[in-house]
């Protein structure tokens, strides 16, 4: 049974308005009153139910996140930073992972809509213009988090991953490889094609220098341990010299298979970049060289890009985007 606040008046021998006084504005009722209907509560077990409350007063104190993979470190790292943030404004964040599931990233969508967030943060699978747009037309905004908006309509804070793909080949082509491999997909999402992107751009610059596509269809350790066993299974005159991998995950997992299946040293016969620099990259067996991203800092930046457009729906969207950096470390010979 559902334990109303008119309960709550009935037991205290007080009135709804009263118990609303107590609950909101304690200040405006007596000592000896507030301890009744506090008592009153603790016998009823009656809990508030904000969400309600918050919808009658037009507005909610939570935010809504939808992200790529929960068991990413980058997104675990990202969400914490958008949590941090949102607490230091009184506000909390509720966390759906779509899981690289279109339907599932509907789903929370429409989750979100419902319980009137406050605004919206996603890094979705792929366009989701339309149902944000929808979104904003009831008074949600909504900010793009590790992607730049592919409209000038929304906000968004995203890393220039075209930068970070040049960056991990020029290392590899500075450090004498010259047959590079790229692990990664599905291409559909904007940031594995733009890290593709970037290093076939290095590679187009310096002569005897090729970059092959190993498609995964994850990104994952265990699509990155696929990935390194058709590396292992090539003939010697086929095999790269040459890994990056378009996240640490699929970088741990094509580690794992060049150093369990085959003879293969790393970085001597081949050399490894991931991308991320989750807390794990230095901790591999080989510590691995990464492409480092500010995930903490991304998800700060969503929070006040949506508190931003929350207090004035006017303001014109913000792209903003970080610069990547490059961590060398024994993956590279570093």
């Amino acid at each position: 049974m559902t334990i109303s606040v008119r309960d709550v008046a009935t037991l205290a021998g007080v009135s709804v308005g009263t118990v609303s006084n107590v609950l909101n504005r304690p200040d405006r009722v007596s000592e000896a009153i507030v301890a009744r209907v506090q008592a009153a509560i603790q016998e009823l077990g009656y809990v508030r139910n904000d969400a309600a409350r918050q919808l009658r007063a037009g507005h909610s104190q939570t935010l809504g996140l939808v992200v790529l993979d929960v068991g990413n470190p980058f997104f675990t790292d990202l969400a914490r930073g958008a949590e941090a943030r949102a607490a230091e404004a009184g506000l909390s964040v509720l966390l759906g992972n779509s899981d690289d599931d279109a339907a599932r990233e509907s789903a929370y969508i429409d989750l979100f809509d419902e319980q009137r967030v406050r605004g919206v943060m996603i890094s979705p699978i792929g366009d989701v213009t339309e149902r944000l747009e929808r979104l904003r037309s009831r008074g949600t905004p909504a900010v793009f988090v590790d992607r730049r908006a592919g409209t000038s309509g929304f906000s968004s804070v995203s890393t220039d991953d075209v930068a970070g793909g040049r960056l991990a080949a020029e290392h590899l082509l500075e450090r004498g490889r010259r047959r590079i491999a790229f692990v990664g997909g599905p291409f559909d999402l904007h940031q594995v094609a733009d890290r593709f992107a970037g290093a076939q751009a290095a590679v187009a610059g310096v002569a005897g220098a090729s970059i092959e596509m190993i498609e995964t269809s994850a990104l994952s350790v265990d699509a990155g341990r696929d990935a390194g066993s058709r590396i292992v299974a090539l003939p010697p005159v086929e095999r790269p010299d040459a890994v990056f991998a378009a996240n640490d995950l699929l970088a741990v997992g094509v580690l794992q298979a060049l150093v369990m299946l085959s003879s293969l040293r790393v970085p001597d016969d081949v050399a490894l970049v991931g991308y991320d620099d989750i807390a794990f990259a230095s901790a591999t067996v080989v510590p691995l060289t990464s492409v480092r991203q500010p995930s903490q800092l991304i998800g700060r930046t969503g929070v006040d890009l949506l508190l931003r457009e929350s207090e004035n729906p006017e303001a014109l969207p913000e792209q903003i985007e970080f610069q990547p950096e490059l961590v060398v470390r024994a993956s590279t010979g570093g």
